[in-house]
């Protein structure tokens, strides 16, 4: 037992592969078509269920190894990839911070995925639902427990896909996709910051690992500061800061499990985790963490003042998760990262359990909503711009909601207008000659090939199917002849006694 604990977090990876692998079962049990009927919703949640509880068994057990041996550090398993003088690296930092919020959000998703079965039952999507639950499950902790930027900059990512994918789970309703664009486009605003980040931590110190990175061992503070704001943008834009926060409440049209786990309780504090991350590196530079706490503040107020003129309960929630989550924010700014910690880790617990209520509140609750308090009424000016949310959601729509669609629309009419008339679509062909209704061209590629077609069938009309008489029979008639005549020839003894005489010429 005692060797068994001690080789546990070396088989860490096992946490993130786990969901991943089940999710996979299930995208292949849709593609074969065994997904069909009420019976078969079964298998799907219990695999997910199952994934997510072994998950958090293996980080429990790693836990224990933890308290009993000490922290397992730095792991590095593997070389992803090299090129120059960097490395990208598969390796994973099991310390008090990776491995008290990876067993944490564990615990949220097992609980979440138990939710779902029964939430969802019957619903058209319940497989697709489960198999992007376990991609955003397999992200998220491979974002707390990556080792280096780039490792969790893949699962910070694969959560991005999953929140856009669930998001738009309603993929019928335009509103549904229509908010699944904003936050995507405006989590991937924030994400160049990250690749941003990235690209100077390989260009000026090597690797992308975290204990390199918050070293920044030979770089001048502007170079740690350019560095720093990087991974702050990406850091501001997942957990819904100033300005970037209108993105979140139009994330709640997604189902309320997923809101659960994306938005109320895990991914809302990603960006603050990250930022616990990299607590060396910003106690480096004191203006930025400055910033933060400048940043927090305007975020907490805003959301205060937005939430007070809430009519319905998940987007009061949102609202006063975001201000939670700028707290912490404010914590960190002033260097109180352990504060942070506890209450990330409070708020998510808390957050899990209202947001899975929130179905029942109308049950629940027998009164009406307070209004909004007398103060903020008598502000006429203040009230409408709290209730337009401070017309950032407007802002973030001309700014990248409709770029992003025109952008989009003109690809589609270049497809259309230039691209599908280039290369054809099938079905769409034409036939070249009225008179030959088999030959049908598609495009310059389909058009070429029936072109060569109907040559090809001319050369051989006027070749061999024009019967007797035709230009190949001539030739093979003729040539028969000639031959004839040649093997007459050298069946004369004269003929043959000369062939004999030539043959011993050139051998001697």
């Amino acid at each position: 037992m005692t060797e068994l604990l001690k080789v546990l977090p070396s088989w860490v990876g096992m946490v993130p592969l786990l969901s991943l692998l089940a999710a996979a079962v299930t995208g292949l049990r849709l593609l074969l078509g065994r997904t069909q009927g009420d019976a078969t919703e079964t298998l799907t949640a219990r695999l997910a269920s199952l994934s997510a509880f072994s998950a958090l068994l293996l980080l429990l057990a790693i836990d224990l190894s933890a308290v009993l041996y000490g922290l397992p550090g730095h792991r590095m398993l593997g070389v992803w990839f090299s090129g120059g003088h960097w490395a990208a690296n598969i390796s994973f930092l099991l310390d008090e911070l990776s491995l008290t919020v990876a067993t944490l959000v564990a615990l949220i998703g097992w609980l979440v995925m138990r939710f779902s079965a029964n939430y969802l039952h019957r619903e058209g999507g319940f497989h697709r639902y489960f198999m992007v639950l376990g991609v955003f499950l397999t992200g998220i902790q491979l974002v707390l427990l990556a080792g280096n930027g780039l490792l969790a900059f893949v699962g910070w990512e694969m959560c991005g896909v999953a929140s856009f994918l669930l998001i738009g789970y309603a993929w019928q309703r335009p509103v549904a996709t229509g908010n699944a664009l904003f936050a995507f486009v405006t989590n991937r605003a924030g994400d160049s910051g990250f690749l941003l980040a990235l690209g100077f931590a390989g260009a000026w110190l090597g690797s992308f690992e975290w204990t390199a990175i918050n070293a920044a061992s030979g770089l001048s503070l502007v170079a740690v500061r350019l560095l720093l704001i990087g991974f702050v943008l990406a850091a501001l834009a997942k957990s819904a800061q100033f300005p970037f926060t209108p993105w979140i409440a139009r994330s709640l049209e997604g189902p309320t499990p997923s809101s659960t786990i994306f938005y109320g309780a895990v991914m809302v504090h990603a960006g603050i985790y990250l930022l616990l991350r990299l607590t060396p590196l910003l106690q480096q530079v004191p203006d930025v963490m400055l910033a933060l706490v400048l940043i927090g503040g305007v975020t907490a107020t805003y959301c205060w003042l937005c939430g007070l003129v809430q009519t319905d309960v998940k987007s009061a929630l949102v609202f006063a998760t975001v201000f939670q989550v700028a707290l912490m924010l404010i914590w960190i700014g002033l260097g109180w990262s352990s504060v942070a910690l506890l209450h990330l880790c409070l708020h998510a617990a808390w957050r899990t359990w209202q947001f899975l209520l929130s179905p029942s509140w109308l049950v629940i609750t027998r009164g009406r909503p307070a209004p909004p308090p007398p103060w903020l009424q008598r502000q006429q000016w203040l009230y409408t711009a709290a209730v337009q949310g401070f017309w950032l959601d407007k802002l973030g729509d001309a700014l990248l909601l409709r770029p992003t669609r025109s952008f989009a629309h003109d690809l589609r009419a270049l497809e259309e207008k230039f691209i599908d008339r280039l290369l054809g679509q099938p079905g769409q062909g034409k036939p070249l000659p009225p008179d030959l209704p088999l030959i049908v061209g598609d495009g310059l590629p389909g058009m070429a090939l029936a072109r060569s077609a109907e040559t090809l069938q001319q050369l051989e009309n006027h070749l061999s199917l024009r019967g007797r008489g035709g230009v190949a029979e001539q030739f093979l008639r003729r040539a028969g002849l000639y031959l004839r005549i040649l093997e007459n020839l050298l069946e004369q003894p004269r003929y043959l006694m000369m062939a004999v005489m030539a043959t011993f010429v050139v051998i001697l």
